[in-house]
Order: C-alpha cells, then structure tokens, then sequence
C-alpha cells in the first residue's frame, strides 16, 4: 500500500517534468530536423521530422561558403569570446569568492551584499552604461567591447564563496600554512581542487551566457568580421524577405550552434551536475 501510494504521489512530479523537459527539448528537435530541409520543405512538412528528401550536407556546404564564409568566421568569433571570458571569468570568480569565504577582513559582507546586487541586475540594465563606459576609451566595435564585460561573473564569486566556505576545511589550510606553504600555493594547489565542480560549473555557465548573448554584441559591435554567431544569424534573417534560401541558412546555423554548446555541456556534466548541487545547499 505504501508503495503504491508513493508511486501515485509521484505521478504529478513526474508529469511536471515531462512537461519541463518537452517544453526545452521541442524546439531543440525542431531546429535539428528543420536543419536538413530546403526552404520549400521547411514550411511544407511536418516540423519534428525528416522531409522525404533531406539535404543536411547541402545545407552545411551552403552554410559555410556564404558571404566567403562568414558563419565560419562568426563561429570562431563566439569561441573566443566565450572561451576566454568565461575562462578569465571563472579564474576571477574563483579567486574573489575563495577569499571572501576564508578571510577575514572589514568590509567583506558588505563587498558580498554587492556582489549579490550584481547578480540581481540585469544584462539590458547595463548595457547602455557599457557602451559609453567602453566609448569613452575608444574600444566599442572591438573584441575588447564584448570580451572584458564576459570576464566578469557575480554569479561566479556568489556561487565559488558558498562552494569554498564548506568544501575548503579550515583546518587543512592551517595545517599547510604550518608546513611553511603560502597563501597563494594553498589556492593553487588544494583549495583549487577541491573547488574542481564549483569551478567547473562556473566556467559552463559563463560560457553559455557568454555564447548565447545578444543584447551586448549588438550595442557594441558594428563590423559584420567581428559578429558572433547570434548576431550573425540575426544579420542573415533580416535578409529572408530578399532570398528565402536564407531562412535554411539561419536554421542550420542555429543547429550547429546548439550541436556546440550540447558537446560542452555533456563534456562537463559529471562536474556540472555535482557543481550546482553543492550550490543549492550550501550556504
């Protein structure tokens, strides 16, 4: 009996999640299959299936010989500034939450309470400060304009001072300052691999942001040669009305854009799903 019971209880739950996970997943699915269609198929077949003749490697080939391969050039473009921002991001995040969550020193909880306030503020907020911030130093239509806002991550020193606080015992970093190690070294060495999931967490969640911003690359930028892959798939939609072999080329391009951040993402799932775990219940 009890075991039925808990078993009916469970059918909401699992109900909600199916829901969740059709609900993320659809339009997934629909960007795959719509990826080997031709303009005409795209909006004659069925959207969550193969079209009776599908031209994938057609699309691919068109994909990167448009505009002398200008998808390729964007791609390389989202690489780094996701790369490098959330590398550059997740090293400062780690480095600032360690130490707010190991020393003492006057101010700490009020610098946490703004770095905090960061992570309520949103992207749209400030991006009209960035610009004229990044203007006033003559570095709008750069890399440096979409780059150095990428580095920084309130979510990351949030997320790496809670994780320090209980995975870094006090006791161990007492210990190795009695052997004669230095601050710097204990980081480096222990705190940071005790810290591997947090840090890794930091580092995906970053990069995705980083990879799936639009907002800031359009308030930036204005060369076509240094357009992420959002922006440069928005360039190519604009320009359906013109050429309807262009809505392919967006939908392709989309895919192989979601195929990228699905690799990173199983590649760091172990270390990601462990991450935000101790994220949620720690404090």
């Amino acid at each position: 009996m009890v075991n039925r019971r808990t078993w009916l209880t469970s059918i909401p739950v699992m109900a909600v999640m199916i829901a969740a996970a059709a609900y993320f997943l659809l339009p997934v699915l629909w960007v795959l299959f719509s990826a080997t269609k031709s303009p005409g198929d795209l909006f004659g077949t069925f959207g969550l299936w193969f079209s009776d003749s599908p031209q994938l490697f057609e699309n691919l080939g068109r994909l990167f010989t448009q505009d002398d391969n200008a998808y390729g050039g964007w791609l390389v473009n989202s690489l780094v500034y996701a790369g490098v921002g959330a590398l550059f991001a997740t090293l400062m995040a780690t480095g600032a939450g360690y130490a707010m969550a190991k020393y003492e020193f006057k101010g700490r909880e009020a610098l946490f309470s703004i770095v905090l306030g960061g992570v309520l503020v949103p992207a749209t907020v400030i991006a009209l400060p960035l610009y004229f911030l990044l203007n006033g130093v003559s570095l709008t239509g750069t890399y440096w304009s979409v780059l150095l806002p990428g580095m920084v991550s309130p979510f990351g020193v949030y997320l790496a001072r809670i994780y320090a606080k209980d995975s870094v015992p006090d006791e161990v970093i007492e210990a190795a300052r009695i052997d004669g190690a230095g601050d710097l070294r204990i980081f480096y060495t222990m705190a940071t691999r005790m810290m591997t999931p947090a840090i890794v967490t930091i580092f995906l969640f970053q990069f995705v942001a980083i990879w799936n911003n639009y907002l800031l690359p359009l308030v930036m930028l204005n060369d076509s040669k240094t357009f992420p892959v959002t922006l440069g798939l928005t360039l190519w939609n604009s320009q359906t009305q013109r050429d309807p072999m262009f809505y392919t080329l967006v939908v392709t391009g989309a895919a192989v854009s979601a195929i990228l951040l699905i690799i990173v993402m199983v590649s760091l799932q172990r270390f990601w799903k462990a991450g935000l775990t101790a994220g949620a219940t720690k404090g």
